[in-house]
C-alpha cells in the first residue's frame, strides 16, 4: 500500500466535516468535540438564509463574491490559501435539511470574536499548504475553469481549479508522498441559497 504523508492523510480526514463544522461554529452551545468526519450541530440563534451574508449575493466590505457557484469556489480557495479565515467562512454554508434551515457564514459567526474561532482556524488551516502552489504568491489568482453549472448544487472537481496557472490536483499532489494522480480525487460542492452561492461540500479522498 502507498505511503501517503501525514498532512495528506490529516486533510482527507477532517474534509468531510469541514463546512459543517465552521458554519456552526458561533451557534454551538456545547463543549463536546466532534470526532473525526462528525458534523458538529448547531444550536442557540443560528443565521438563516436570509441573513444578512445572503444579501445580493456579495458583501462589499468583505470582498466576497457569492453571485456564482464558480466564483464562490474559487473565492474559498483563494481565501484558504491566503490564511483569511473569515472571508473563506463567509464563503461557506449548511444548506436546510428540512429540520433547519439552511445556515450560512455571516460576520456574527465567522468574526474574530466567533466562538471557537481557534477551532475554525485549525481546520482550515489543514488545507493551506496543500493548496498552495509553487511558487507561492502574496495575491494567487484562482479561477474554475469548468463550464457555468445548472441548477441549484454544482461540483466541481479540482481539475477545474486553477491556481495561478496550475490546476488544483496536481498542486495538492505535489504536496504529496506515495500518492499517484489516479488515487487523488478533490470535488468542491457550491449550493445556492436564497440567490447567493455557497461552499457547501468538500470531497477530499486519497486513495
Amino acid at each position: 500500500m502507498a505511503l501517503v504523508d501525514q498532512r495528506t492523510r490529516r486533510a482527507g480526514a477532517i474534509a468531510g466535516a469541514a463546512v459543517a463544522a465552521v458554519v456552526g461554529l458561533a451557534g454551538c452551545s456545547d463543549d463536546t468535540e466532534p470526532g473525526e468526519g462528525q458534523k458538529q450541530s448547531v444550536s442557540g440563534s443560528p443565521v438563516d438564509a436570509k441573513g444578512e451574508s445572503a444579501e445580493e449575493g456579495a458583501s462589499p466590505a468583505s470582498g466576497v463574491d457569492r453571485s456564482s457557484a464558480e466564483k464562490a469556489v474559487a473565492g474559498w480557495v483563494a481565501a484558504l490559501i491566503k490564511g483569511e479565515t473569515e472571508r473563506a467562512c463567509l464563503l461557506m454554508a449548511e444548506p436546510a435539511d428540512g429540520s433547519k434551515p439552511a445556515q450560512v457564514g455571516s460576520e456574527k459567526t465567522c468574526g474574530d470574536h466567533a466562538p471557537e474561532r481557534k477551532r475554525m482556524e485549525a481546520t482550515l488551516g489543514q488545507f493551506k499548504k496543500s493548496f498552495t502552489p509553487d511558487p507561492p504568491s502574496d495575491d494567487p489568482k484562482v479561477e474554475v475553469t469548468q463550464a457555468p453549472g445548472t441548477g441549484d448544487k454544482v461540483t466541481v472537481p479540482a481539475a477545474e481549479i486553477n491556481v495561478d496557472g496550475q490546476s488544483l490536483d496536481k498542486i495538492v499532489l505535489s504536496h504529496s508522498t506515495g500518492v499517484t494522480q489516479d488515487q487523488l480525487d478533490i470535488k468542491i460542492e457550491s449550493s445556492r441559497i436564497e440567490d447567493s452561492w455557497y461552499v457547501t461540500n468538500l470531497d477530499f479522498n486519497v486513495g
